[in-house]
């Protein structure tokens, strides 16, 4: 892989297999792992999250990127879901009072996990093709952390060169 200012050049989805597409979709797909697992606990899609990123990092830039994305995307999602069920259970179980910011917060949250949805299908489908979708900053985010050439500190001497032209 070539680079290009700083940054490898992005793989284009004829050089992508068929594996690395479907590794790359699966990341998107980590946000029904509470589903699968049949508990209603925000912090599964997280971990299920983390742990797909670190089984599939060293595969390819394609799928790392994805993975990442996703977690990245991910967090915020699960932060805000956790405030949901905490103030939830003090509701219930404690029998504090039902108020109106318990409402905006919970409109709030429908509001992001249906944009999440949303966009995170749209991710699955555009990797499932080879093809690189962006969020607002975690797209920017994941790309400049997978696709940036970073110079390795400890290594004094160029052993390794490219053939004289």
């Amino acid at each position: 892989m070539t680079e290009n200012r700083g940054y490898y050049l992005l793989p284009q989805p004829k050089e992508i297999t068929t594996r690395e597409k479907e590794d790359a979709m699966g990341a998107y797909l980590m946000m029904f792992a509470a589903i699968a697992a049949g508990l209603p606990l925000p912090i599964i899609n997280l971990i299920a999250s983390v742990i797909y990123y670190y089984i599939n990092k060293s595969k390819s830039r394609f799928v790392h990127y994805h993975s990442l994305h996703s977690l990245f995307a991910q967090i915020p999602t699960s932060i805000l879901n956790a405030g949901l069920v905490f103030w939830s259970v003090r509701i219930f179980f404690f029998h504090y009072e039902l108020n109106d910011y318990y409402i905006g917060y919970v409109w709030m949250v429908v509001i992001a996990n249906l944009l999440y949805f949303i966009f995170s299908i749209i991710a699955a489908v555009k990797a499932r093709k080879g093809q690189f979708y962006y969020f607002l900053f975690f797209g920017k985010l994941a790309y400049q952390h997978v696709f940036s050439i970073r110079e390795d500190k400890e290594q004094k001497e160029i052993v390794n060169v490219p053939p004289a032209h």
